[in-house]
């Protein structure tokens, strides 16, 4: 790779995770060229961006971004890296753990993930990111939440007025 070949990977790569608050930053080294390519595949399918690079570039391109913000994330750039950027903080844990159970729970593995400023290091960590309440879902409790009283006072209301009326008439 040339200065220049590098010197283009690592603004790609800091251009992508200023645009991302969550990426995943996964082990391939052990899955076959198929098993990447389904893996793309399926991260094609859940709008989930997927990017193989080089740890020292990844590192350079975190560096020039915040060299604080990222630093639990350095220790997990070893071996053979994919990052996996995605809008949705959980979309990544899922097609990594519905990939595993495929291949015996192994691979690929989950070395790190970054969500919104928080950093998940190691593997033992991809159930709990498989179970992040995204923004919507956790409007979509609140809404639940604050509509069942709503609508039992409503109801209750609606229920006066109609006795208030026979009784009028």
């Amino acid at each position: 790779m040339t200065k220049e070949q590098k010197n283009e990977v690592i603004e790609i790569l800091k251009e992508k995770f200023s645009q991302y608050n969550n990426f995943y930053i996964t082990d391939t080294e052990s899955l076959s060229v198929a098993q990447v390519s389904k893996l793309r595949k399926a991260c094609f399918n859940k709008q989930v961006e997927m990017k193989v690079a080089k740890n020292t570039l990844i590192r350079k391109a975190l560096e020039a971004i915040d060299t604080e913000k990222y630093a639990g994330i350095y220790d997990s750039l070893h071996n053979v890296t994919a990052l996996m950027f995605s809008e949705n903080p959980k979309e990544p844990a899922l097609i990594i753990s519905s990939f595993r159970k495929e291949n015996n729970n192994e691979k690929p593995v989950l070395k790190a993930a970054f969500i919104n400023g928080d950093v998940y290091a190691g593997n033992e960590n991809l159930k709990a990111l498989t179970q992040i309440k995204t923004k919507n879902e956790l409007i979509g409790e609140v809404i639940g939440l604050l509509q069942s009283p709503a609508k039992r006072v409503l109801a209750a209301l609606m229920h006066h007025h109609e006795k208030q009326t026979a009784a009028a008439e």
